[in-house]
Protein backbone atom coordinates (compact mmCIF):
# COMPACT_ATOMS: atom_id res chain seq x y z
CA UNK A 1 0.00 0.00 0.00
CA UNK A 2 1.44 3.58 -0.84
CA UNK A 3 2.43 5.65 1.90
CA UNK A 4 0.56 8.48 0.35
CA UNK A 5 -3.11 7.17 0.81
CA UNK A 6 -5.05 9.41 3.20
CA UNK A 7 -5.40 7.78 6.97
CA UNK A 8 -7.29 8.27 10.01
CA UNK A 9 -6.24 8.13 14.07
CA UNK A 10 -9.51 7.75 16.04
CA UNK A 11 -8.67 8.62 19.72
CA UNK A 12 -11.12 7.48 22.12
CA UNK A 13 -10.98 8.90 25.42
CA UNK A 14 -11.96 5.94 27.94
CA UNK A 15 -15.34 5.80 29.70
CA UNK A 16 -16.39 7.03 32.98
CA UNK A 17 -14.70 5.24 35.50
CA UNK A 18 -15.28 4.51 39.06
CA UNK A 19 -13.13 5.26 41.96
CA UNK A 20 -12.91 2.04 44.13
CA UNK A 21 -10.08 1.08 46.71
CA UNK A 22 -7.79 -0.13 43.51
CA UNK A 23 -4.56 0.78 42.31
CA UNK A 24 -5.48 3.26 38.94
CA UNK A 25 -4.76 0.71 36.73
CA UNK A 26 -7.14 -1.22 37.68
CA UNK A 27 -10.25 0.53 37.92
CA UNK A 28 -13.38 -0.60 36.68
CA UNK A 29 -16.45 1.14 34.82
CA UNK A 30 -18.87 2.81 36.45
CA UNK A 31 -22.70 2.76 35.31
CA UNK A 32 -22.42 5.61 33.22
CA UNK A 33 -19.27 4.53 31.79
CA UNK A 34 -20.77 1.15 30.53
CA UNK A 35 -23.76 3.28 29.44
CA UNK A 36 -21.53 5.56 27.41
CA UNK A 37 -19.14 3.46 25.87
CA UNK A 38 -21.01 1.43 23.25
CA UNK A 39 -23.12 4.91 21.92
CA UNK A 40 -19.68 5.97 21.36
CA UNK A 41 -19.14 2.42 19.18
CA UNK A 42 -22.43 3.02 17.26
CA UNK A 43 -21.23 6.79 16.41
CA UNK A 44 -17.90 5.88 15.28
CA UNK A 45 -19.78 3.02 13.27
CA UNK A 46 -22.25 5.52 11.61
CA UNK A 47 -19.45 7.89 10.87
CA UNK A 48 -18.47 5.07 8.62
CA UNK A 49 -15.00 5.39 10.54
CA UNK A 50 -13.73 1.34 9.95
CA UNK A 51 -10.12 0.52 12.12
CA UNK A 52 -8.28 -1.91 10.73
CA UNK A 53 -6.05 -1.79 14.20
CA UNK A 54 -6.52 -0.66 17.41
CA UNK A 55 -4.20 0.23 19.84
CA UNK A 56 -5.61 -0.29 23.55
CA UNK A 57 -3.94 0.47 27.04
CA UNK A 58 -3.74 -2.47 29.25
CA UNK A 59 -6.06 -0.33 32.14
CA UNK A 60 -8.62 -1.70 33.12
CA UNK A 61 -11.28 0.42 32.24
CA UNK A 62 -9.28 1.48 28.74
CA UNK A 63 -10.47 -2.78 28.35
CA UNK A 64 -13.63 -2.46 29.47
CA UNK A 65 -14.73 0.19 27.06
CA UNK A 66 -12.89 -0.93 23.78
CA UNK A 67 -15.02 -3.90 24.90
CA UNK A 68 -18.12 -2.38 24.76
CA UNK A 69 -17.20 -0.20 22.09
CA UNK A 70 -16.52 -3.17 19.58
CA UNK A 71 -19.51 -4.74 19.71
CA UNK A 72 -20.93 -1.73 17.60
CA UNK A 73 -18.94 -1.97 15.15
CA UNK A 74 -19.27 -3.43 11.68
CA UNK A 75 -16.65 -5.55 11.86
CA UNK A 76 -13.71 -6.46 14.39
CA UNK A 77 -10.59 -5.13 14.22
CA UNK A 78 -7.36 -6.39 14.91
CA UNK A 79 -6.09 -5.61 18.73
CA UNK A 80 -3.37 -5.19 20.58
CA UNK A 81 -2.83 -4.01 24.18
CA UNK A 82 -0.17 -1.39 24.65
CA UNK A 83 1.24 -1.17 28.31
CA UNK A 84 3.08 2.40 26.96
CA UNK A 85 -0.25 3.66 26.18
CA UNK A 86 -1.29 4.02 30.48
CA UNK A 87 -0.26 7.54 31.14
CA UNK A 88 1.28 8.27 28.05
CA UNK A 89 2.89 11.72 27.19
CA UNK A 90 2.10 13.17 23.82
CA UNK A 91 5.75 11.86 22.63
CA UNK A 92 5.31 8.33 24.06
CA UNK A 93 1.84 8.04 22.40
CA UNK A 94 3.22 9.10 18.68
CA UNK A 95 6.23 6.85 18.71
CA UNK A 96 3.67 3.91 19.46
CA UNK A 97 1.77 5.39 16.22
CA UNK A 98 4.80 5.73 14.32
CA UNK A 99 5.74 1.66 14.86
CA UNK A 100 2.24 0.95 13.05
CA UNK A 101 2.16 -0.89 9.83
CA UNK A 102 1.54 1.21 6.23
CA UNK A 103 -0.60 -1.37 5.70
CA UNK A 104 -3.19 -0.09 7.99
CA UNK A 105 -5.18 2.84 7.04
CA UNK A 106 -7.40 3.28 9.96
CA UNK A 107 -6.40 3.47 13.32
CA UNK A 108 -8.45 3.48 16.91
CA UNK A 109 -6.11 4.63 20.26
CA UNK A 110 -8.15 3.65 23.37
CA UNK A 111 -6.24 5.28 26.02
CA UNK A 112 -6.38 8.41 28.56
CA UNK A 113 -6.49 11.97 29.29
CA UNK A 114 -4.76 14.08 29.24
CA UNK A 115 -2.88 12.11 26.76
CA UNK A 116 -5.58 11.66 23.63
CA UNK A 117 -7.08 15.74 24.16
CA UNK A 118 -3.22 16.49 23.83
CA UNK A 119 -2.38 14.20 21.19
CA UNK A 120 -5.34 15.11 19.13
CA UNK A 121 -4.31 19.14 19.76
CA UNK A 122 -1.25 18.36 19.39
CA UNK A 123 -1.52 16.12 15.79
CA UNK A 124 -3.73 19.13 14.24
CA UNK A 125 -1.46 21.72 12.26
CA UNK A 126 -5.21 22.33 11.22
CA UNK A 127 -8.61 21.36 12.08
CA UNK A 128 -12.24 21.98 10.75
CA UNK A 129 -13.48 24.82 13.17
CA UNK A 130 -16.35 22.98 14.53
CA UNK A 131 -14.81 20.22 15.74
CA UNK A 132 -11.77 22.13 17.18
CA UNK A 133 -14.10 24.57 18.95
CA UNK A 134 -16.35 21.47 20.12
CA UNK A 135 -12.92 19.29 21.16
CA UNK A 136 -12.35 22.51 23.63
CA UNK A 137 -15.29 23.18 25.17
CA UNK A 138 -16.10 20.21 26.77
CA UNK A 139 -11.96 19.37 27.35
CA UNK A 140 -12.27 15.49 26.15
CA UNK A 141 -14.50 14.17 28.19
CA UNK A 142 -14.41 10.27 29.04
CA UNK A 143 -16.02 8.56 26.20
CA UNK A 144 -15.36 11.19 23.99
CA UNK A 145 -13.20 10.09 20.29
CA UNK A 146 -10.99 12.72 17.99
CA UNK A 147 -10.53 11.61 14.29
CA UNK A 148 -7.37 13.08 12.56
CA UNK A 149 -6.60 12.73 8.84
CA UNK A 150 -3.22 12.81 7.41
CA UNK A 151 -1.46 11.86 4.63
CA UNK A 152 2.11 9.84 4.74
CA UNK A 153 3.32 7.07 6.50
CA UNK A 154 2.64 6.32 10.01
CA UNK A 155 6.32 6.46 10.57
CA UNK A 156 5.55 10.57 9.56
CA UNK A 157 2.72 11.13 12.46
CA UNK A 158 4.49 13.87 13.79
CA UNK A 159 2.96 17.59 15.83
CA UNK A 160 1.31 19.38 13.38
CA UNK A 161 0.70 16.63 10.55
CA UNK A 162 -2.99 15.83 9.98
CA UNK A 163 -6.03 17.85 10.29
CA UNK A 164 -8.71 17.33 12.83
CA UNK A 165 -11.80 16.47 11.04
CA UNK A 166 -14.08 15.75 14.09
CA UNK A 167 -15.39 15.21 17.49
CA UNK A 168 -17.82 13.76 19.26
CA UNK A 169 -18.86 13.37 22.70
CA UNK A 170 -21.79 11.93 24.50
CA UNK A 171 -23.16 14.62 26.78
CA UNK A 172 -22.53 17.48 24.46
Amino acid sequence: MSVDVPRRIVLLRHAKADWPQVADHERPLAERGRNDAPLAGRRIAEAGLTPELTLCSTALRTRETWKLVVHELPQRPKTVYEERLYDAPVGQLIEVINETSDDITDLLVVGHNPGMHGLADALAGEADEDAKERMDRGAFPTSAFAVVTFSGSWKSVEIGCGRLTSFWAPHE
